[in-house]
């Protein structure tokens, strides 16, 4: 249970919400876990089977607040407002920021910005904790070269070149992810570049599937803060593409999605076996590797760090959701900067 940007966010699938005077009181198992007053609360996000009382589904109606319902893998399932709602102004500025050349170019390099970092702290973990010294110094090398495309970044005047810093980045660092994997990591997830659409090889085979998971987070938290998420910034917009879960996917690429797999292969919990090769050359996960994929994907998701910017313990699994919060405030107008999510 956690209150971000005037959000509240209940996870436990045993909770039940009433209203208390005017307040929001959270039980489970009938003991009381927490009280928020209602005024000030903007929206309520609930996983799982939690039950609200009657009382409080018809205030939040009829104040305006919407209560959004996401099922237990962070799927949206279903936003419920009342007649009076902002999400309509939102979309409007959505769409005007889109339109606007300069608005794009803006948010499109603070997504990168946090992209490019996140993936530079991966390496810089990875650096620290090697204990081979030429990856070490390989390592040191490749978060010098990428510094210096971040530092490119603000003088970028076209998405083209955005992009151009993005995918000369991008060949810096899958030429290094290799370096920190470990033991028989190294030989049973042999990798030498991204490849997709099919995956060739067992680790582009396991960072699509995460990609695919925090892609599923990603969408679900612009769905549940009223964005449209087929309208993005620095990805293109085409039918049936979710341009703006894309744009926020990228933030979590490195330090959700890529960690996750280093983790998963160094550890062994993933296992050579756990992958299917199909004729043409195309690799997937195996069923048991899915299981075993999502089960530790959930278990991350609960796992807490102190917010960079918000300052406060938060469940990693709600960070899509407070970055589609700052972006929506942004959109409206209600902070100068969007600022995305950096890990530490």
């Amino acid at each position: 249970m956690n209150v971000f940007l005037n959000t509240l966010y209940i996870t436990n699938p045993d909770a039940y919400l009433h209203l208390e005077g005017d307040t929001v009181c959270v039980k489970i198992e009938k003991i009381k876990k927490m009280q928020v007053p209602i005024h000030h609360l903007g929206s309520l996000v609930l996983v799982d089977y939690v039950m609200l009382s009657p009382a409080l589904l018809a205030r939040c109606a009829e104040d305006g607040r919407s209560i959004v319902w996401l099922d237990r893998s962070g799927r949206f399932k279903v936003r419920l407002e009342g007649p009076v709602n902002g999400n309509i102004l939102l979309r409007q500025s959505q769409y005007r920021n889109a339109d606007n050349a300069g608005q794009t170019l803006t948010i499109a390099r603070a997504i990168l910005a946090g992209k490019l970092r996140n993936s530079r702290q991966v390496l810089m973990r990875g650096a620290r904790e090697s204990n081979a010294d030429n990856d070490k110094q390989q390592l040191v090398q490749t978060c010098r070269l990428i510094a210096g495309q971040i530092k490119k970044l603000p003088t970028a005047q076209s998405l083209d070149t955005l992009r151009g810093l993005e995918g000369d980045t991008a060949r810096l660092y899958f030429a290094a992810l290799p370096l920190l994997m470990r033991g028989n990591a190294k030989e049973n997830f042999l990798f030498t570049t991204r490849n997709r659409r099919p995956p060739r090889d067992r680790f582009n085979a396991l960072i699509s599937f995460l990609y695919a998971l925090v892609l599923n987070d990603c969408r679900s938290a612009l769905e549940s803060t009223g964005l449209d998420p087929q309208l993005g910034f620095l990805h293109a917009v085409r039918p049936g593409r979710p341009a703006l879960a894309l744009d926020l996917l990228e933030e979590f690429r490195a330090p959700l999605a890529d960690r996750l797999a280093l983790t998963l292969i160094n550890r062994a919990q993933i296992q050579p076996g756990d992958f299917v090769e199909r004729e043409g050359g195309a690799v997937l996960l195996g069923d048991d590797g899915r299981k075993t994929v999502i089960t530790a994907y959930q278990e991350r998701k609960q796992e807490t760090l102190q917010h960079p910017l918000l300052g406060t313990a938060t469940p990693i699994g709600l960070l899509p959701h407070i970055q589609a919060r700052l972006l929506a405030r942004y959109l409206r107008e209600d902070v100068e900067m969007y600022i995305p999510y950096l890990h530490k």
